[in-house]
């Protein structure tokens, strides 16, 4: 685990394979901000392929979700097309052959903790390039 996501108490998992339906299986709250983690699952264990998220602090500190927040962000958010996640991550996951993804959210910005997601968002790519050299897979760029 990234030590920058040890103090969010708000956060959740679940696993998508390809023949599910993100939008049942997603279960990140649509009234919070925050960021997700994808890991590809595979016998070796998992690892983390794709860092996201949402929600825009304004210049007087408060928090402007997005429709649908955090859900709506995982699963219709635009990635590899200009498709949502529902149709795009299965699609990828098909080309890469990997049959199961764990997404872990984490809700960063609420009453009992403030912190900026794409703050957040940074310091995990950040961990994780410092350690590899590189962005997760699934991060174009940052």
């Amino acid at each position: 685990m990234y030590k920058e996501l040890e103090k969010f108490k708000s956060t959740d998992s679940f696993n998508f394979a390809i023949e599910d339906s993100l939008e049942a299986v997603c279960n990140a709250p649509d009234s919070a901000s925050g960021v997700f983690l994808v890991y590809e699952i595979t016998n070796e264990g998992k690892q983390l392929i794709m860092v996201g998220s949402t929600g825009t602090i304004q210049n007087n500190g408060t928090l402007k979700i997005k429709n649908g927040g955090l859900y709506d962000k995982i699963v219709n958010g635009h990635q590899f097309a200009k498709t949502g996640r529902k149709y795009s991550w299965p699609a990828q996951m098909k080309i890469e052959s990997i049959a199961e993804l764990e997404v872990v959210w984490y809700d960063t910005f609420n009453e009992e903790i403030k912190a900026i997601p794409t703050a957040v968002e940074g310091a995990v790519l950040q961990q994780f390039f410092d350690k590899n050299g590189v962005l997760p897979k699934w991060n174009v760029a940052f």
